[in-house]
C-alpha cells in the first residue's frame, strides 16, 4: 500500500477527493503540521483489517499467557506426535453419536 503525505493546509484541498483515490488505489495518507506527522487517514477496509489483526494478536497473546491452556496444548501435540489419538469418526461411533 502506498503512502501520500500532505500538510494541514494541503489536506483541506485534497480530502474531498480521497474516497475516489481510495477506490482507485488504497493508500495511506499522512497529515503533517510543521513537517511532523499528526494524523493518518486510511480506507475503512484497511482500518478493519488492521483492527482484526490486532484483535487476533491480542487473543493469541492471551492464550500464550495461559499456562494451563498451553500445557494442555503441548500435551495434545505430544499425543498427536506419538499416535495416542483416535479419529473423530471412530470416537463418534464409540459414543453412539452416529
Amino acid at each position: 500500500m502506498s503512502e501520500n503525505t500532505y500538510s494541514i493546509s494541503e489536506i483541506r484541498e485534497v480530502i474531498t477527493h480521497l474516497p475516489e483515490q481510495f477506490d482507485q488505489e488504497p493508500t495511506v495518507v499522512t497529515v503533517t503540521r510543521d513537517g511532523k506527522p499528526v494524523m493518518t487517514i486510511l480506507p475503512t477496509s484497511s482500518y478493519k483489517e488492521l483492527i482484526e489483526t490486532i484483535e487476533s494478536l491480542l487473543e493469541t497473546i492471551e492464550v500464550i499467557q495461559d499456562e494451563e491452556l498451553m500445557a494442555a496444548f503441548r500435551e495434545g501435540v505430544k499425543d498427536l506426535e506419538e499416535g495416542r489419538v483416535k479419529p473423530w469418526e471412530e470416537v463418534k461411533k464409540e459414543l453412539g453419536w452416529e
